[in-house]
């Protein structure tokens, strides 16, 4: 058990800045009292998310969403906070030149727009000591014969090589992919395999990003976790949760069994360690529930998922595997996922000096009703903010 406590207390989360902000849908982004109104303040309810959990020390930011003049300055105000800037998320489908695609696009004045801007994100990472650069491309057809699906492909390869090379020494790529959307005859970037082709072609320097709603329905996506870890291209994972489609739900919250297997193949992997290189983000749009206590909720989602998988008897599984006693293989995974792990947690928590239920002490300490009061004048951050 004291293995299992160690591995839990060394656990990093990654925060999305843009998770603090107003979201909702294509239909309507819904306002909510207390929402930030700059990258400070987002940083600020970050900081307080950590506070309560201690295992969320880094935030995500999103350009432009979060832009600002000095980035520096920005990174020493998230230190002040007791909390780091972490990846650099890139933004190349809010804009009317990308219709029809960024990188991918057959004008090559707009492609060139949007290669600089991934430049861009990286002199940001310079300025903010971030090691990862994210990339999701938008990019796609709606109409058989729209765009030479072979020469999307080659301009998106020219622009990651281009956008590669400028990488540092410390610094990576993580590519990420969707199934559909807004695109919705081919994706340029649709699955984790075309995210490893390139990625694969590029070099040790870009991985693959894994998000858990871009997925076609009963994908076995710890299959994937397992394949790209055992490949060494697993780069970092944007958890959240779907029951349709590109959700962006609380994690674990359609599904936490599926969580706990794909934790299961992390701890299997022995790649849970922050110093195995593997970022776990949240990427997360509230849309109707209160952000702070959502992000700690999505937050001890993961730590749950992660203590059950930790908790699996790895000799009883083993045997059970080498033995083909499938019943026996099974059951030492279901009896991980059907414990109850909240008193261990609880308990680690009490430990490290933290409140045991992290969301009802967050709403003790009145920093919802005071953030509401200073926040009621100016614009809310929220999608294109």
């Amino acid at each position: 058990m004291t293995s299992v406590t160690e591995a839990l207390s060394r656990q990093e989360i990654e925060l999305p800045s843009w998770a603090f902000g107003n979201s909702g849908t294509r239909f309507k982004v819904f306002s909510q009292p207390g929402v930030p109104r700059s990258p400070q303040e987002k940083i600020a309810d970050a900081a307080v998310v950590h506070k309560h959990t201690r295992v969320a020390p880094s935030v995500a930011l999103h350009i432009p969403w979060d832009k600002v003049d000095d980035y520096a300055e920005l990174a020493a105000y998230a230190k002040e906070q007791g909390v780091r800037l972490g990846a650099i998320n890139s933004n190349v489908f809010q804009d009317d030149d990308y219709k029809l695609g960024s990188v991918t696009n057959s004008d090559p004045r707009i492609r060139r727009k949007a290669t600089d801007h991934l430049l861009e994100c990286i002199d940001i990472m310079d300025a903010t000591g971030s090691r990862d650069l994210k990339l999701w491309f938008s990019d796609g057809t709606n109409y058989p014969g729209q765009d030479d699906l072979w020469d999307r492909q080659d301009r998106l390869s020219e622009a990651l090589h281009e956008v590669y090379e400028r990488l540092g020494d410390d610094q990576r790529m993580l590519l990420e992919y969707k199934f559909f959307e807004p695109a919705f005859y081919a994706t340029d970037v649709p699955d984790w395999g075309t995210s490893y082709a390139h990625c694969l072609e590029l070099g040790p320097k870009a991985t693959v990003c894994i998000d858990t709603g871009h997925h076609a329905p009963g994908t076995n996506i710890e299959f994937i976790v397992a394949f790209l870890l055992r490949a060494g291209k697993l780069g970092a994972f944007d958890f959240n949760s779907r029951f349709y489609a590109d959700d962006d739900l609380m994690v674990g919250a359609a599904d936490p069994f599926q969580l706990f297997r794909i934790m299961n193949e992390i701890v299997r992997g022995d790649a849970l360690d922050p110093d195995r290189g593997i970022a776990f983000m949240l990427d997360q749009c509230h849309n109707i529930e209160a952000k702070i206590p959502a992000i700690i909720r999505s937050v001890m989602n993961v730590q749950e998922a992660t203590a059950k998988a930790l908790l699996v008897d790895r000799d009883a599984l083993r045997k059970a595997q080498q033995e083909g006693d499938v019943l026996a293989a099974n059951a030492a995974l279901m009896d991980a996922f059907n414990t109850d792990v909240r008193p261990l947690l609880a308990d680690l928590r009490t430990a490290q000096g933290l409140d045991p239920d992290p969301v009802a002490a967050y709403h003790r300490t009145g920093y919802f009703e005071q953030i509401s009061k200073d926040r009621a004048d100016g614009r809310q951050a929220g999608w294109g903010a």
